[in-house]
This record gives structure tokens, sequence and C-alpha cells, in this order.
């Protein structure tokens, strides 16, 4: 089952000094699909305060395939690509009129903000995990090469 995509429009504080969305913000957009698909699979603000863990992201994978502008639709749309019994791999694809100007893929791990060590998802999470999960795509997984 499909997450529900994250929209938001590119706002005047996110242009640069070309007139485009700037790098930081395709990366601040990518973070509020990920708090997105947090919720979506039970790590929201309510998970996260009762038991004080939460996905830290340690990796990450940009690619800047287009620009785009001012009040420009973003719309992310989140794969559960992979995950194991203390990590998530998810890949996002930013859109603007159906055509992909972005992409990123991360690796979060579950770790308890307490200890700051990583801990396994319980049986809920895994089962929010196993029912949205899918196919990466077909960009997910490669390296940077020259």
């Amino acid at each position: 089952m499909a997450l529900k995509p994250y929209s938001t429009a590119v706002l005047d504080e996110w242009i640069d000094y070309n007139g485009h969305l700037s790098e930081a913000y395709y990366v601040l957009v990518f973070g509020f699909a990920t708090d997105a698909a947090m919720e979506a699979l039970g790590m929201g603000p309510a998970y996260r305060e009762a038991t004080s863990n939460s996905l830290y992201t340690v990796e990450a994978h940009v690619r800047y395939l287009d620009e785009t502008g001012l009040g420009a639709e973003l719309e992310v749309t989140t794969t559960v690509a992979g995950s194991g019994a203390k990590k998530l791999h998810l890949a996002h694809t930013m859109r603007v009129n159906g055509a992909v100007i972005a992409t990123e893929e991360i690796l979060g791990l579950h770790v308890n903000q307490e200890t700051g060590k990583t801990l396994p998802f319980g049986q809920e999470i895994l089962d929010g995990i196993n029912v949205h999960r899918s196919d990466p795509p077909d960009w997910s997984g490669r390296s940077i090469t020259c």
C-alpha cells in the first residue's frame, strides 16, 4: 500500500540567487516527507513522546534532476524500499506537474533518544512497515562515480 504523498508550494525564502529552488530546500522538503512517512508508519510525535524512540537519518543520497521556481507545487511520493530489525530505507521522488525533478533515498536507524543506542522496531511499527513496503525504484541504490 502506498504512503500518502507529501505536498507543499515553493516559498520565496527557498529561492536562491539563480532564481531556483536552492539545493538545501530540496532536502528540507524531503525531510518533511520523511516526517510524514514516519507518522504513517506509527513513529509520529505521540510515539516519540511515549517511547523516546525515533528514526535518525544516517545516510542520504540526493539527485537534483531539474530546476523549479517560486510557487511551484511540489509533490513527494515515498516508497518504503527496505527494512531490517533496526533500519528503514526510504526512497522519495519529488515531482512538479508530474515531472520528476529530484530523488532522495535515506537510511534511517531506530534510536532511543535517551540512550543514543539503536533498538529493534516494535511489532506494531514492523507491521506498518510491512504493509507499506514495495519494490525500490529503479534509481535506488546507485553510487556516485566519475
